[in-house]
């Protein structure tokens, strides 16, 4: 028999398994690396991006194999690990690796990001939502402004008002907004097929790999980036599996190949019906089930199509407007890096005025699109400044992985990644590929002025990602940290 003067030890019932107990001596709640993918897959899986690759046809697939192998997987296991060694997210693991101010960075890029995603979210649901009043209003520039501003400042409204009603609606976001209309998309233009219908874009196995007509050729990859972003936030529950070393990797390549299932299907469905020429980045998923259900004498169905991706879409906004813009400011108040003013909440817990600071950004950014003539390149520019500003958070996340390895090789790890710094290396390596190739315009928008694509991508990246941050960093002061947080006087 064996004794022991750990009193959690002593207190435990007999036969009771240690692992299955948390520190204060209460059941851990364990899941299956089964319930885990799933997980995983209802927070990255999504439609939208589904045009963006439609326009390749059938090299589709590759373009999102590369991706995924390079990015995805990566960036699943490296958060795995730092999310069962460290609590705190991915400020806590940059800045244990490499310092507070890198690690404010980082979670700064991860809120302002939102900055940049809001308008090409609200795009993608303007443009969707035409289809049910006026499919005409799609490539409307102003008709996208307007509904960009009044959604964006409703659901501030909403936000600000701790209301959770609507925005329980992204809960069922993978069931209405993703799995059914993907689906049936599917199961749409497999019939069409069937029927003997001719694809309107070439499916032979000379089309496998993307024509190469430079660069340009291959830059709506980096849609691809932006598309699987969020795949390390489920690393949180790798201490819930029962054996994390070999049921997380499991769980991660179950995700991933639902995930890509539920990206490659609906891109080449929408291939099958809509010739590249024709295909809206922003409306080219309702411009493939009209055409579907036109052909099948069930246009009235493109209505509900539509309110359905748009009810997914916003649920999932107003889940995410409040989130970031929170996490930022319950850190300012122990570290002051914001202003006093951006720091409050009001009497519902919600950052209110951040959120309107973050508004006044999006109004502008809304309104540009009130002046475009092209609002898929707009869409387009815009979905590029958010995946450029969120990779600044993954390459000094993959960073971070390699020197903690090194700095603190003691702390316990509920999952190691195996051969970590070559793992890293890939992911860190095709960041920064994906971030630089984000700075050359695609084929499809080559009659677009080259200096007013740079300007927009590589101004929004500066002053996003970069300036603002630094600014805050430089001009910071002492009474910026909430009183509730300042060592008292004396205190060494």
């Amino acid at each position: 028999m064996t004794t022991t003067d750990d009193p959690a030890e002593s207190a435990r019932p007999a036969g009771t398994d240690p692992t299955a107990l948390q520190d204060d001596g209460t059941r851990r709640q364990f899941i299956s690396w089964l319930t885990l993918a799933f997980m995983t897959t209802a927070s990255v899986a999504s439609l939208r991006p589904s045009p963006s690759m439609a326009i390749y046809g059938l090299a589709a697939i590759f373009l999102y194999l590369l991706p995924a192998v390079v990015f995805l997987l990566p960036t699943a296991l490296v958060g795995a690990e730092l999310a069962s060694g460290w609590n705190g997210g991915i400020y806590r693991w940059v800045s244990e690796a490499l310092g507070k101010p890198l690690g404010f960075l980082a979670v700064w890029c991860q809120f302002a990001m939102t900055i940049a995603y809001y308008p090409s979210l609200l795009a993608y649901v303007a443009s969707t939502f035409a289809y049910v009043i006026d499919p005409s209003l799609a490539e409307n520039g102003l008709y996208v402004a307007i509904v960009i501003i009044v959604i964006y400042w409703s659901g501030v409204w909403i936000s600000s008002r701790g209301t959770k009603t609507i925005a329980g609606l992204s809960s069922f976001g993978l069931i209405i907004g993703t799995l059914i209309p993907g689906v049936l998309l599917v199961a749409l233009g497999i019939v069409f097929l069937g029927q003997g219908n001719p694809s309107a874009q070439p499916m032979s196995p000379d089309h496998w790999l993307p024509p190469w007509t430079g660069l340009a050729s291959l830059v709506l990859i980096v849609n691809n980036f932006l598309s699987y972003a969020g795949m390390e936030m489920n690393g949180v529950h790798v201490s819930s599996l029962r054996e994390p070393k070999r049921e997380y990797p499991k769980s991660m390549f179950l995700a991933t190949g639902l995930v890509l299932l539920i990206f490659i299907l609906p891109a080449l469905a929408i291939a099958w019906v809509m010739p590249s020429s024709q295909l809206s980045l922003t409306a080219g998923l309702m411009q493939a089930f009209q055409a579907f259900f036109d052909h099948f004498s069930i246009g009235w169905m493109t209505k509900v199509v539509g309110v359905m991706l748009v009810c997914a879409a916003l649920g999932g906004m107003l889940t995410w407007l409040a989130g970031p813009a929170k996490g930022l400011v319950l850190l300012s108040r122990q570290e002051g890096y914001l202003p006093p003013a951006l720091q409050k909440f009001n009497k519902d817990g919600a950052p209110q005025n951040i959120m309107i600071a973050q508004g006044v950004v999006t109004t502008l950014i809304g309104v540009l699109y009130a002046f475009s003539d092209d609002v898929s390149s707009a869409y387009w520019m815009f979905s590029v400044i958010t995946v450029q500003i969120y990779l600044i958070a993954y390459l000094l996340m993959f960073v971070a992985v390699v020197r903690l390895r090194r700095t603190q090789p003691g702390v316990e790890r509920g999952f190691r990644v195996p051969a970590v710094q070559w793992v890293a290396g890939v992911g860190f390596v095709a960041s920064v590929a994906a971030l630089a190739i984000g700075f050359v315009p695609p084929d499809q928008f080559g009659n677009q002025p080259l200096w007013r694509y740079l300007l927009i991508v590589g101004g929004g990246l500066l002053l996003l990602g970069l300036a603002i941050p630094a600014a805050l960093l430089k001009y910071r002061k002492p009474s910026w940290i909430h009183p509730d947080h300042r060592q008292p006087s004396g205190t060494p």
